[in-house]
């Protein structure tokens, strides 16, 4: 066992760091790629930025360091070894931090520990603030050492108000019930087949799920007003605008339907979807590593969910995957863990695409 590489996860993971309370783990890092003669700063929403390097290209290796609330006990039982953050994100970002260590790199590396990634993005906002600047970027989320994952869906946050008339709760008949009708609207959007889906892929389909419905409250009164917010995640083939456009002619039909039912629709925010190509040089070098290292192709996937990639490849528009060890499907869980073998799996595979990637850089520049 690599007891180096090991001990750092381990010391990661021993230090509770839920979004807001980065600082002590951010000062273990920010000593650590000291140690590696990484050109450490700290920046103004406290993520720790290592550079490592000169000339092009510039690799930027980006993952986060907080974790949700709940304290998890820090143990290794045989290869595994549990902890808060072990897959989201602190054993992905320790992988990148150990495999970035190359000697001589004929080009940059950056190295950015991002805080609040489990919160409202403060990290990567600062980065897009600071016109960060890159010609690759791998993020450090768990897609398993021997997968790379090319592409997550987008995410738009409406609001949907219904109001009705109201009367006495004793008859009940004289009047819409704004939070049934809520509900019905609500079920017109979840049903409705938007025409960009693909029937096969949950990927490429539009998907809406209910996370909170409010309304009614004064005893004795038929509810007259309700609010619901949606959680819709977009694939890239549609834009938020036609979403919108269909939820507001869905609203239009409904209160035809409903003469005494007004529906208002508001966007509250939205993060696009981001796929990457498979032809850039990124992904071929990422596939030609894993292949070396785990001795198979690597499978490709494309996730429902929404990580800081979508903000940051929107903006900076160059090749970009998401790779680290990990199941994703124990994020956040109280059985949090990683196989060890798998972290130091992916710490090889990053040693070989680094170089990789500056050779076949330099390779299309000549």
């Amino acid at each position: 066992m690599n007891t180096y590489e090991v001990e750092f996860l381990i010391d990661m993971l021993k230090l509770y760091s839920p979004s807001g309370e980065e600082s002590a783990v951010a000062e273990y890092l920010r000593d650590t790629l000291s140690r590696s003669n990484f050109d450490v700063r700290i920046d103004d929403a406290g993520n720790v930025i290592g550079t490592y390097g000169s000339g092009s290209p510039t690799l930027l290796l980006c993952g986060h360091m907080d974790t949700v609330p709940g304290r998890l006990e820090v143990r290794l039982d045989g290869d595994l070894l549990y902890g808060r953050g072990a897959v989201d994100a602190k054993g992905p970002l320790a992988s990148m931090i150990m495999g970035s260590k190359i000697p001589d790199p004929d080009g940059k590396i950056v190295v950015a520990c991002l805080v609040d990634e489990e919160g409202d993005g403060k990290g990567v906002k600062q980065l897009i603030r600071d016109n960060i600047q890159a010609d690759y970027a791998i993020f450090g989320e768990p897609s398993g050492a021997c997968n790379i994952t090319i592409g997550y869906k987008g995410s738009l946050h409406v609001y949907v108000e219904c109001i009705t008339p109201t009367a006495h709760s004793s008859a009940p008949w004289l009047s819409s019930n704004a939070i049934e009708k809520t509900y019905e609207f609500w079920n017109s959007i979840k049903n409705h087949s938007f025409d960009c889906n693909k029937v096969e892929s949950r990927f490429y389909s539009v998907t809406s799920c209910l996370t909170t419905l409010k309304g009614g409250g004064t005893p004795g009164l038929i509810p007259s007003r309700c609010e619901a917010e949606i959680d819709i995640r977009t694939p890239p083939q549609i834009s938020p605008e036609k979403i919108i456009k269909t939820m507001t002619e869905l609203a239009q039909d409904f209160e035809r339907r409903n003469p005494d039912v007004k529906i208002k629709i508001r966007d509250a925010g939205y993060i696009p979807a981001f796929e990457a190509d498979q032809r850039s040089i990124l992904v071929r070098a990422l596939r030609y590593s894993i292949r070396k290292v785990c001795g198979r192709i690597p499978i490709l996937l494309k996730k429902t969910g929404t990580g800081d990639m979508n903000e940051l490849g929107s903006k900076l528009n160059i090749p970009m995957v998401t790779y680290g060890p990990g199941d994703s499907h124990l994020d956040h869980t109280p059985n949090e863990h990683i196989s060890i073998s798998e972290y130091l799996t992916s710490i090889k595979v990053y040693r070989e695409v680094i170089p990789m990637v500056f050779k076949l850089h330099r390779n299309v520049g000549d």
